[in-house]
């Protein structure tokens, strides 16, 4: 399946988070699997444990499962998504094809737009009052 493992006789439960999240996408595929539900696989990964699970994801992709990933992070989603439903708090914003959806847009949606720039003006002005300089200002 190509998953590089240390040790193929390692408990899995002693495996890094990536290799494990690997090892359950792999696990799917081999017993037949025809669509994986993957809710927040990359959350607790660091960059390069999360690129390997994406990788696996679009490998899976590739070989016709069906793949549903949950994910909070539109860096994540957008590149191995074909189709994107947005939720905020249980309400469905839409459902887009990625042709009909820039990355831009995917961020604002996923982030609560109005509310993050919202945020970013009541921090920068928090920073601007107790005289810290912050970044986006500099």
């Amino acid at each position: 399946m190509g998953i590089d493992l240390r040790d193929t006789s390692q408990l899995a439960g002693t495996l890094s988070g990536g290799e494990r999240q690997s090892l359950a996408i792999a696990r799917a595929i081999y017993f037949g699997a025809r669509v994986v539900i993957l809710d927040e696989p990359t959350s607790a990964l660091g960059i390069k444990e999360a690129a390997v699970v994406l990788r696996y994801i679009v490998q899976a992709k590739a070989r016709g499962l069906g793949v549903v990933l949950i994910t909070h992070n539109p860096s994540h989603a957008y590149p191995v998504g074909d189709r994107f439903t947005i939720l905020d708090r249980g309400h469905s914003l839409g459902t887009y094809a990625k042709n009909d959806l820039q990355p831009v847009r995917l961020l604002g949606m996923m982030s609560g737009g109005a509310e993050l720039e919202e945020l970013t003006h009541e921090l920068q002005q928090l920073a601007r009052s107790l005289g810290v300089a912050s970044a986006s200002s500099e």
